[in-house]
């Protein structure tokens, strides 16, 4: 019973933390593009009623990965209301957790399409869509108390995969900032690199599935692939028994 209780206090907890992150309208240059998108939206989504608000995290309470993103798209998730759902990056992200076996399903169209998370939450450095998927500093800094209370409330989380270097800056800061990490230390993004910033912490590097770096074959199937059953692995595993800081490249990625 007091389990139960528990459980149930942290959705309460996590919830709550979602409603503010929808609410919020801390950064004006943000309200302004992601409100003018959802009224001019583009001739394919014409007959859709977009989200056009803060983009809220999406999944499991008690997820042992976390991945942090970098932004909601300007006709993805803040059309849909849902991170990296309904736009190329999400397809790519949601086929392989599903072949990693943290999502149940492989495609994710709309919030409403029965898309369940299990041992997995998805964040993001910022939660608006920003002009030409740039934030600005200021805007960063101003959504990062949301990820702090993030990571004080999962704290079943062990590993943590960011997608692009903006996501990792911004993880390894928020990380620190929490007092789970110490400062120091040389910890360089690269594809598929992993780094151990604690005991029961590890965080994995991957380039971020855009189409910028899709399309070119900069980041392929294969690649992102195995970061996901590399996270699979290290959350099954628990603790690597190496215990260095950074621990490997990923085979193949290098």
């Amino acid at each position: 019973m007091a389990h139960r209780k528990s459980s149930l206090a942290l959705s309460e907890a996590i919830g709550a933390l979602q409603q503010e992150i929808t609410d919020c309208q801390l950064c004006p240059r943000l309200v302004r593009w992601r409100e003018r998108v959802a009224r001019e939206k583009v001739r394919r989504f014409q007959e859709e009623e977009y989200w056009g608000r803060p983009v809220p995290s999406f999944g499991d309470p008690s997820a042992e990965l976390l991945i942090v993103g970098l932004a909601p798209a300007a006709h993805g998730g803040n059309r849909t209301g849902r991170v990296f759902t309904g736009d190329r990056s999400g397809e790519w992200l949601f086929r392989a957790l599903y072949q990693a076996g943290f999502a149940n399903q492989p495609t994710s169209i709309h919030r409403n399409d029965g898309l369940t998370l299990s041992r997995c939450y998805i964040t993001a450095a910022i939660h608006c869509a920003p002009p030409a998927n740039k934030p600005l500093p200021i805007e960063i800094k101003r959504c990062r108390p949301y990820l702090l209370r993030e990571l004080a409330l999962l704290q079943k989380v062990s590993v943590i995969v960011a997608l692009g270097r903006v996501a990792f800056d911004v993880t390894l800061a928020a990380c620190v900032k929490s007092g789970r990490v110490p400062s120091g230390g040389r910890r360089r993004f690269s594809h598929g690199a992993e780094y151990r910033l604690n005991e029961d912490l590890m965080l994995l590097a991957s380039f971020h599935p855009s189409q910028q770096n899709t399309f070119t074959g900069k980041l392929t199937p294969a690649m992102f692939q195995r970061i996901f059953d590399r996270a699979r692995q290290l959350v099954e595993t628990g603790k690597n028994p190496s215990r260095r800081k950074v621990v490997s490249k990923i085979d193949g990625l290098a």
